[in-house]
């Protein structure tokens, strides 16, 4: 490391999500709640947009290019979701799937036998040809198989696509995550599909009590020495802080930060939430670049294991400061 600093960390991509234009108006928060059936909206961790470097899709425009057949079956996935009490999250991860195997479209043909929204392969076990080339059975075909995905509420919504498609090419899914979400709010009716965002009393809180452990872990090591590769207990670096605190919480993330960007959701670095990791590069446009990673508290305050010499400590955080990565990462999402 150079000028004394020394950082252990790095990088990834770009994302925004626009969840403005829509196939339909969100209602207001009353009627909202009404007409949802009381389903529970996503936790702080769902995600908000691909992780792969440069891209730049828009949920919205994605969306909005859907034709009627593949509008009715996104409406059928939500619909089904919504009567076996399912949570967002799970509609997100059928949207995904779907758009990836099929873009929406209930096909009577593909890979050797596979047929349907969800390309399901009668050979395999997913039933006869006339039931996967049934929406209804597909839809519900699809959320019996990721029901009984260990802790798939907790994976990042591709991954979990994955873990039911099993797919030659698993981050293929990732793609759709804007989209997947805009149609989550806006033809699912909810009002905030990420669900992020708890503040009074100028106290910001994780929404999620994994988040607040791994919160919580970080800033009992404030005090202790940085030394650069190490992971405590009695010292870290900065990516070594944040793979501990996360580990506490009971997620595995990479050890150094260039792979912790790629570890999880992105999503503007202004909406960053507590718990979200912050990054520093020599280029902001370069993720290979990056050289620090600290971790949001919320109210404009990070804690970090900053440099040699500089125990870990808390402090201000701007998002015009310099080197600052315009992405946050939620990690385990």
């Amino acid at each position: 490391m150079r000028g004394g600093l020394l950082f252990g960390c790095i990088t990834a991509a770009a994302l925004t999500v626009v969840l403005a234009l829509g196939l339909i108006t969100v209602i207001d928060g009353s009627r909202q709640q009404a007409m949802s059936g009381g389903v529970t909206e996503l936790s702080c961790d769902a995600a908000i947009g691909p992780s792969r470097p440069g891209q730049g899709h828009n949920g919205a425009a994605d969306a909005s290019s859907l034709q009627g057949e593949q509008r009715e079956i996104v409406s059928l996935i939500i619909k089904i979701g919504k009567e076996r009490d399912l949570s967002p999250r799970a509609w997100q991860i059928a949207i995904q799937a779907g758009m990836t195997e099929s873009r929406l479209k209930n096909l009577d043909y593909g890979d050797r036998d596979s047929l349907g929204i969800f390309q399901m392969r009668p050979s395999m076990g997913w039933g006869t040809p006339a039931q996967v080339t049934d929406p209804p059975y597909q839809v519900n075909k699809f959320y019996d198989v990721l029901e009984d995905v260990p802790g798939w509420q907790h994976m990042r919504p591709g991954e979990a696509a994955q873990e039911v498609e099993r797919s030659a090419f698993p981050d293929r899914y990732h793609e759709w995550e804007p989209m997947a979400v805009h149609l989550v709010q806006n033809v699912g009716e909810i009002r905030n599909a990420s669900g992020c965002g708890t503040s009074g009393g100028g106290v910001v809180l994780a929404s999620n009590s994994t988040v607040q452990q791994a919160i919580d872990f970080a800033m009992g090591e404030r005090g202790k020495p940085y030394v650069w590769g190490a992971t405590g207990p009695d010292s870290y670096d900065c990516s070594g802080l944040m793979l501990r605190a996360y580990e506490a919480a009971g997620i595995t993330i990479p050890r150094v930060s260039r792979d912790q960007y790629r570890a999880g959701s992105m999503l503007p670095v202004e909406q960053a939430q507590p718990g979200d990791l912050l990054f520093w590069a020599y280029d902001t446009a370069d993720p290979s670049t990056i050289h620090h990673v600290a971790m949001y508290l919320g109210d404009g305050r990070m804690v970090e294991a900053q440099q040699s010499g500089v125990p870990v400590h808390v402090r201000d955080v701007s998002w015009d400061e310099g080197g600052l990565v315009p992405q946050a990462v939620r990690p385990g999402v």
